[in-house]
């Protein structure tokens, strides 16, 4: 019997020496491959062994009913910790489970509340009418009545609502004498200062209109606290017609999210302000600004990847949104089957920061948009009293297209811009493309009529359109090219000029 023991501690010792080389292995180095700790665990096995054949020739009776035993309770402990283990593991599971099914009976109790609030809105309106028409309300309410009975029966209520409210309505507006758009730039930047306290430079304001005539989609970037959502909140405060602020939430995946959806529970299509905000711009002739809020929390190609495309078609008749595919007799007036006409007045903003909570912005989207960026707040400055300014649409529209006939990129500037575009093909593999040419043809004359130089109007577009895709190379190895590259533009241009180029070309140094 006391050859057991002596087997037992033997053992007893094996096993905690295995164990801790076990655990010193798994935690020293990665234990993935034929290196890992569990390497050593056959022989730790063929060990145990060696001891049993060594010993259990002298365990005699009681010896062996000790081994027994002790091989029964070891079962039975494992057994036990296994089944503790595997108790615990289906409550998780089971309490993981009812969370979910809680979130979602929430979600649809949230949801079935919403259509019963509606649905009880709609009764208390046909009652009312229902009053009215037998004598009980006053006669002189029956036609604003009949436009109630509309919305409630048309399946785009908020739309219809539109309608309505714009009937019969003048909405001409009278073109502003002698106005350019470098007055234009330079009264904003006033009654911003003057009326909202909103201090900006002039290059922003001079980027920003020739940015709208550029392209329908600003982004404005930078850091929080730089005015970036002020921006176009001011612009609609100084023309008279406030923007629409459309908060953008990280679910969002499709292009429902923006513009809503047709419930066949209830019938209706769940119209969203978004597009309440852009058929509104179908009656009036001024400039309607539609602004997403923190439009990176969710990836921009999913829910506003529709309105990139569309917006890309040359044909500007052709830029319809599909919003349902069946058409009736109480749908919008401005709904041509089913389709909704994006009007050219509209420009849309979207303002972006850049951290952890945030996607990063396409290469698919910049290419299509003008990105403004924010690096500083504004420095207060004495300015003079400046009201608003009420225009169409069309005449700031026609300044653009005065400014392209009066300032073309002269043909020096194309030839060297060429030369440009083939240095960057064979240092960084990179080509600048129809579109960006087309940009910088529509950007740089408006920049120009707005008060800017040729040359500041080119560095804008060369930075914004072609350095920021820098970004995505490994600038740890290019450093030296991009010190060719400043070099390029000085030979080009001339030394002092491409400020802005510059300056982003030594951050990206600097940052690698």
């Amino acid at each position: 019997m006391s050859e057991y023991f002596m087997y037992l501690g033997e053992m007893i010792k094996a096993v905690l020496r295995n164990l801790g080389k076990f655990f010193v292995t798994l935690f020293a180095r990665p234990w993935i491959g034929s290196d890992g700790p569990f390497k050593g665990v056959g022989a730790d096995f063929a060990e145990y062994n060696t001891y049993l054949q060594t010993y259990k020739g002298n365990f005699g009776f009681w010896g062996w009913f000790f081994f027994v035993l002790f091989a029964i309770l070891l079962a039975a402990v494992i057994f036990g910790i296994g089944y503790v283990l595997f108790r615990l593991i289906r409550k998780y599971v089971r309490f993981v489970k009812k969370e979910i099914e809680k979130d979602d009976l929430r979600t649809e109790v949230e949801h079935l509340n919403y259509e019963l609030y509606n649905a009880i809105v709609e009764k208390d309106k046909i009652l009312n009418l229902k009053s009215t028409y037998m004598g009980l309300g006053n006669p002189a309410d029956q036609k604003a009545n009949q436009d109630v009975v509309e919305e409630v029966n048309s399946r785009f209520p908020k739309l219809v609502n539109v309608d309505h409210v714009y009937q019969g309505k003048d909405m001409s507006i009278e073109k502003v004498d002698r106005l350019s758009l470098e007055e234009l730039c330079n009264r904003f930047r006033l009654f911003a200062a003057s009326r909202l306290h909103l201090y900006y430079k002039i290059e922003p304001i001079r980027q920003l209109f020739a940015g709208m005539a550029t392209s329908k989609l600003i982004i404005l970037e930078g850091i929080s606290g730089t005015g970036k959502t002020s921006l176009p909140y001011a612009l609609g405060k100084f023309i008279n017609f406030d923007a629409s602020i459309c908060a953008v939430q990280p679910s969002w995946k499709d292009r429902t999210e923006l513009i809503g959806y047709y419930n066949e529970f209830t019938k209706k299509f769940n119209e969203t302000e978004f597009l309440k905000s852009l058929y509104v711009s179908g009656y009036r002739e001024d400039l309607n600004i539609i602004v997403l809020d923190e439009m990176n929390l969710a990836r921009i190609e999913y829910y506003f990847a529709e309105f990139l495309s569309i917006m890309e078609m040359p044909n500007v008749n052709d830029w319809k949104i599909e919003l349902i595919g069946t058409t009736t007799s109480s749908d919008p007036k401005h709904l041509n089957e089913g389709k909704l006409l994006i009007p050219q007045n509209v420009i849309f903003f979207g303002t972006a920061n850049n951290d952890d909570s945030t996607f990063t912005i396409s290469d698919k989207v910049y290419d299509r948009a003008i990105s403004l960026f924010f690096d500083d707040k504004g420095i207060p400055f004495d300015a003079e009293d400046t009201e608003s300014l009420k225009f169409p649409y069309s005449q700031l529209d026609a300044l653009y297209a005065k400014a392209k006939q009066e300032f073309p990129v002269s043909g020096g500037v194309l030839a060297k811009f060429d030369e440009l575009d083939t240095f960057v093909i064979k240092k960084f593999k990179l080509a600048f493309g129809n579109r960006i040419l087309k940009q910088m043809k529509d950007f740089i004359p408006v920049y120009v009529a707005c008060g800017g130089s040729e040359l500041d109007g080119l560095d804008f577009i060369f930075t914004n359109k072609i350095l920021k895709k820098f970004q995505s190379l490994n600038i740890g190895f290019l450093k030296d090219e991009l010190r060719d590259l400043e070099n390029m533009l000085d030979k080009l241009y001339g030394k002092n000029t491409f400020k802005m180029a510059h300056a982003f070309i030594q951050n990206l140094i600097r940052m690698n």
